[in-house]
């Protein structure tokens, strides 16, 4: 009976112990996140996994206002990461925000880039006949696209360019289509051209043609993982994830 008694205690004390010592259950966070993001939010996601290889990711990249519409018809995401604070707004505006953790995050510019052999000299150069294509996002989703043609109206060069005006779906389209010369130039964000060996920057936008570019983060209430997105949002505001965002071209606002 004593014998008995012993091998149970002995079996209690290792499942106690175990209990105790076993790995954190497995996660997976979904982040959709702004395409121009891709590489910096990657990288920082391998940096987080070292301190905590229970967490995988599921990344979902595109434009900013297409990502919040999917978001809003019900998408499973657990944090989002927009190019703008508009999108971000309308879901906030919808309490699709889990409260207390939205962030603006960074800050970006927005340039004008052409093929790497073009000889474009500016944005006056724009209304040249050898500039057939322009490239910018759709306005109505792509951040970048509404900051470009706020860019233009501000120039008086809008209603001018229209016709030349080619849409993407998101900013690395854009880019794409100016390495590829199926755009004669196009507006990027300086993260995405700093990135290209084929495309370079022809001028920097002025300061107060656009609204600031804004990177906004929150967690969705809709979230299947509460305490570990909201981990994870923190570590986007720390000292690590901001210094690998720099960079990357971004201007981090935030560090813990």
């Amino acid at each position: 009976m004593r014998t008995s008694r012993l091998i149970l205690l002995f079996v209690l004390i290792s499942l106690a112990a175990h209990s105790l010592f076993a790995a954190p259950p497995a996660v997976t966070l979904t982040i959709s996140a702004a395409i121009s993001l891709k590489q910096s939010v990657e990288a920082i996601e391998k940096e987080y996994q070292r301190i905590h290889p229970e967490i995988t990711f599921r990344n979902n990249f595109g434009a900013s206002g297409t990502l919040a519409v999917e978001i809003e018809n019900g998408a499973p995401v657990d944090i989002f990461l927009s190019a703008a604070l508009r999108p971000m707004d309308e879901l906030e505006a919808k309490h699709l925000l889990a409260a207390g953790t939205r962030r603006n995050l960074l800050r970006n510019q927005l340039v004008l880039i052409a093929p790497a052999g073009s000889s474009l000299a500016g944005f006056p150069g724009l209304t040249n006949s050898q500039i057939r294509f322009i490239a910018i996002g759709e306005p109505n989703s792509v951040p970048a696209g509404e900051y470009a043609l706020a860019t233009l109206q501000a120039l008086n060069l809008a209603d001018q360019l229209k016709p030349k005006f080619v849409y993407a779906r998101d900013v690395r389209q854009v880019l794409a289509y100016v390495e590829t010369g199926n755009a004669d130039a196009g507006f990027v964000y300086a993260t995405d051209a700093k990135s290209s060996l084929r495309a370079k920057v022809i001028a920097r936008v002025p300061p107060g043609s656009h609204p600031d570019i804004l990177y906004p983060g929150a967690v969705l209430v809709g979230t299947h993982a509460m305490q570990e997105a909201k981990s994870f949002n923190d570590f986007l505001v720390s000292r690590a994830a901001s210094d690998t965002f720099d960079s990357f071209g971004f201007t981090a606002l935030r560090i813990q």
